[in-house]
């Protein structure tokens, strides 16, 4: 079983100001502080690679809390944000009344942004990348950078929790969620939105899954459930 630690970037100028979308902000001087402060709190765990997507804000975050491991961040590109098209880095005001916005909030499954993706799109391609850096990092830790609506609809994929309810979940900049991930087990959620210390000595690795234990849906199957739903 690979243990997944989930961080998403940490602040710029636009966050919670704008839809950010695909852009190259960069971290502004409060995120790095974030950034630093996560980087001092995982500095004891054993990370082995970290990944990330291959954003201005999560690269940026990514390098910092990769450098008292002394590993490269690997870009990957099925971690990057949801693809909001029209809606990309504009300001969240106007689009609240727009009359798309309340169906987002309630059945985002149902929506496409204009001009961009759906967030069960975003959702399938996310999880095929975690399920192929846990197949490369079988029973160690690694860390992937990606953003916040990326990391709740993977933690609502896991935790078997339906999409339509995945905007009830906060995660924070620069915050800390943990997964546990392995073929023909079922996954566990470890820690969620996660910003107290983190150190060596209190980090436990998931149990064994019991041996009568039914082995989740492959995440293949996910994607067949979602193009007939889609």
């Amino acid at each position: 079983m690979a243990t997944v630690l989930l961080i998403r970037h940490a602040t710029t100028a636009a966050t919670g100001k704008r839809l950010g979308g695909r852009t190259d902000a960069p971290l502004d001087e409060a995120g790095r502080g974030q950034a630093e402060a996560t980087a001092g709190r995982l500095a004891d765990l054993p990370i082995k690679a970290m990944y990330a997507s291959p954003l201005a804000r999560t690269h940026e975050t990514a390098k910092i809390v990769a450098a008292p491991h002394r590993l490269q961040v690997r870009p990957c590109e099925g971690l990057i944000e949801v693809e909001y098209g029209r809606w990309t880095d504009r300001p969240f005001a106007p689009l609240r009344r727009h009359k798309l916005w309340p169906v987002i909030q309630a059945h985002p499954s149902l929506v496409r942004f204009p001009g961009g993706e759906t967030i069960r799109e975003a959702q399938l391609r996310a999880v095929d990348a975690l399920e192929e850096i846990s197949a490369r990092h079988r029973k160690t830790l690694v860390a992937v950078v990606s953003h916040a609506d990326i990391i709740k609809a993977v933690i609502a994929f896991y935790v078997g929790m339906p999409l339509d309810a995945f905007q009830r979940l906060h995660v924070g900049p620069a915050s800390v969620s943990m997964l546990g991930i392995s073929d023909g087990a079922r996954p566990m959620l470890l820690r969620f939105n996660d910003e107290g210390p983190m150190r060596r000595d209190a980090f436990m690795a998931p149990p064994k899954p019991a041996k009568n234990a039914a082995p989740r849906a492959a995440s293949t199957r996910a994607r067949e459930i979602g193009r007939q739903r889609g």
